[in-house]
């Protein structure tokens, strides 16, 4: 009577203090929205940023348009959690029931594990040199210090379920009694973590977690006291484990064999079944590759190495018996996930492959894998690269790999209907659509190879918002490129690479997108914060942090060489190749003492030219995409020039069908076809948007 008597008494506590903790969060957090909210009311220039063309809006969705289409899971709900965590000891069969089933509800689809996370970390772990070592942990350790409360919060649920696991060496009840916590445990952290958390739910987690654990062990204190002949036994069986017979240490650490039987027969034959733990930490890391397979799209995984040792990701979406080829190029800090991630709606990808191409999707060095043949290479010598290694290393070893891959499938099974028009040791017809960075590096290489005298075996190039012209920035890029060239020698042998460089931190910013959504006020706040620092540009910058391959395994990072190059760039107000700094090695690499100027050889440039700029873009201002077509126009290039009312990464991440009408329509544009003729393929495709009319520009404008 007295035992029953306090399981209440802590039971109603137990709540009591879950229910005050749970609305003083909740309190803190709508404080935190609430001042975000009223600062953001009185920044000037907010609409352009909040009401922009990637049209952020001030309320949490969870699958809306600015988020992807496959994001469907969303965030988690305390409410519920804190529900199914209240249980009584008569649910216990049940608790056991479905934390058998878990497993299963783990393996979900949508969030499958990343195939490249393991040996992504050994090479990068093998990549660096004993100094660089001793660099990086020294580093680590300031800042493991600094922010050692905000580590402690996000490790404690992990830290809280290892001291409820069962030890090894426990008698047959005791072993019992741990199985049964740590099933209920398993309960409540997979019900907790089928969905991406934020910083502010994780928080939210380790404390229920702990609450749920102190009074825990008050019950079991407060049954010893009043049950002194079953706390006799449990000391008992502590001191003497194997007095019983019954040898229960032998359960794993990490899985628990659980008996099952099979349901109807007389004689149940039971099975073993492992239960594996869930991702605590529940981060998005789901790759290109597990969103193509998730959506139905066959994958294909294409390792290329270069010249000079870097070993690329080239993904494809293969049509093995099609001549219609298209390649897609990121630009900086993205990667190929770019181009699927608004799903079979919204992505270049997908509308290619539906329309008959055979897709590939480029990775530049220093993304997603990070791999070297070299695999001593240290990290100071793998980031020193600049955008020549990428239009002159990168783009020939992926463009050669895609002619070797088609002209092996296209000679082995021929084409139903073969094309008359292509030349017999280029049986396909090969086009890029490249963004940003990528249109720069793409110029680059076919200017190149023509000054090479070797082939580009490209048929088309659409750029979108293309770099190589950058004189014509905001202030703040202003000061950055004057910082980045003054200070150039003294960074980068300290900073060759621009990256998050723990795998804490890159968890704590993918963690930290997801609260940004969740708090709109918050939200609003910084991407209008953020929207400032590049001067005004209205893209959907949090929503972007928040794609998969922002993740805790495999986040893009940047040389700074490339940055220096950039630099040098907007100073020269010419696209030209890297400044080496000195006459000589300018000489020796380009036979001048001035680096390649490659905006005065776009007239090597041999095939047609779509440019594409956005209005409302600050990074890459459409006057600076109209000097590239006045350099074409002038070098006889077959060029064409259109723009949108969108901002920079509106090209690529937001869902817009009017732009992917357009690019499809100018991707389809071969020889012996018509615009009209390209929209009555359009129309027959059956898709959902007009062509856009191309917008000519004279060359005067």
């Amino acid at each position: 009577m007295l035992q029953e008597f306090v399981d209440n008494l802590l039971a109603v506590t137990k709540e009591s203090v879950k229910t005050f903790t749970y609305e003083s969060l909740n309190n803190i957090a709508r404080l935190i929205n609430g001042v975000s909210a009223l600062l953001l009311a009185f920044l000037p220039g907010k609409s352009n940023i909040l009401e922009g063309a990637s049209g952020w809006e001030l309320r949490p969705t969870l699958r809306g348009p600015r988020l992807p289409r496959w994001m469907e899971n969303g965030v988690s709900s305390f409410n519920e959690f804190i529900h199914e965590l209240s249980f009584d000891s008569s649910d216990a069969e049940s608790t056991s029931e479905y934390s058998t089933h878990g497993d299963d509800e783990h393996e979900d689809p949508m969030a499958p594990p990343s195939p490249l996370s393991t040996s992504s970390r050994i090479s990068r772990t093998s990549s660096f040199s004993k100094y660089d070592r001793r660099l990086v942990r020294f580093v680590r350790y300031i800042l493991s210090w600094m922010l050692w409360p905000i580590t402690l919060l996000l490790w404690s649920p992990l830290v809280l379920l290892h001291l409820v696991r069962p030890r090894p060496g426990r008698s047959g009840t005791s072993a019992a009694v741990g199985r049964k916590t740590i099933l209920v445990k398993e309960h409540v952290v997979q019900r907790a973590t089928d969905r991406r958390r934020g910083v502010f739910e994780d928080l939210q987690l380790a404390i229920e977690m702990f609450i749920e654990s102190v009074f825990e062990m008050v019950q079991k204190v407060a049954h010893f006291i009043l049950s002194p002949t079953e706390a006799g036994n449990k000391v008992y069986s502590w001191l003497y484990p194997h007095a019983n017979g019954n040898d229960e240490g032998s359960d794993s650490d990490t899985d628990i064999p659980i008996q099952m039987a099979t349901i109807g027969s007389e004689n149940p034959i039971p099975t073993q079944r492992q239960i594996s733990y869930p991702h605590y930490l529940n981060t998005d890391s789901r790759t290109c590759e597990d969103v193509i397979a998730e959506l139905g799209y066959p994958y294909e995984k294409i390792k290329v190495v270069t010249s000079d040792g870097y070993i690329l990701l080239l993904e494809r979406l293969p049509r093995r018996d099609s001549q219609k080829v298209v390649f897609l190029q990121h630009g900086i800090l993205d990667s190929s996930m770019g181009w699927v991630s608004n799903g079979v709606v919204g992505s270049p990808a997908f509308a290619a492959y539906d329309q008959g191409y055979d897709v590939f999707l480029g990775n530049l060095r220093g993304l997603v894998s990070r791999e070297h043949v070299d695999k001593n290479i240290s990290s100071r010598k793998y980031w020193r690269y600049s955008i020549n290694e990428h239009g002159t290393r990168d783009m020939p070893a992926i463009i050669e790999k895609i002619h070797e891959i088609k002209t092996s499938e296209l000679s082995k099974t021929p084409p139903a209907c073969p094309r008359d028009d292509l030349p017999p040791d280029q049986p396909y017809k090969l086009s890029a659509i490249c963004h940003s960075l990528g249109g720069a590096v793409i110029l680059m290489y076919v200017v190149t190879q023509r000054i090479s005298n070797l082939p580009h075996r490209l048929s088309r190039l659409i750029l979108l918002s293309p770099a190589g012209f950058h004189e014509d920035l905001p202030l703040v890029f202003t000061v950055v490129e004057k910082f980045v060239v003054l200070l150039g020698p003294i960074l980068a042998p300290l900073f060759p690479g621009l990256y998050i460089p723990t795998r804490f931190f890159r968890m704590l910013l993918n963690k930290l997108a997801r609260d940004f959504h969740n708090y709109p006020g918050l939200g609003g706040l910084v991407q209008t914060l953020m929207g400032y620092a590049v001067g005004g540009d209205s893209s959907n910058w949090l929503g972007a942090i928040g794609l998969p391959h922002y993740n805790m395994y495999d986040m893009p990072g940047v040389s700074f060489h490339v940055a220096l190059h950039l630099a040098q760039i907007k100073r020269s107000k010419k696209f030209r190749m890297y400044d080496y700094g000195r006459a000589s090695t300018n000489i020796e690499a380009y036979g001048s003492p001035e680096p390649l100027d490659i905006g005065a050889n776009y007239h090597l440039i041999d095939i047609p030219v779509d440019l594409v700029a956005g209005k409302r873009d600050r990074i890459v201002p459409p006057s600076m995409v109209r000097k590239h077509y006045r350099l074409m126009r002038k070098g006889g290039v077959e060029v064409s020039y259109n723009e949108f009312e969108y901002a920079h990464l509106d090209f690529t991440f937001s869902h817009r069908e009017e732009l992917l009408a357009y690019v499809m329509s100018r991707l389809m544009m071969e020889k012996g076809n018509s615009v009209k003729e390209t929209s009555v393929r359009l129309r027959k495709l059956k898709k959902k948007s007009e062509v856009v009319a191309e917008g000519e520009i004279t060359a005067a404008s």
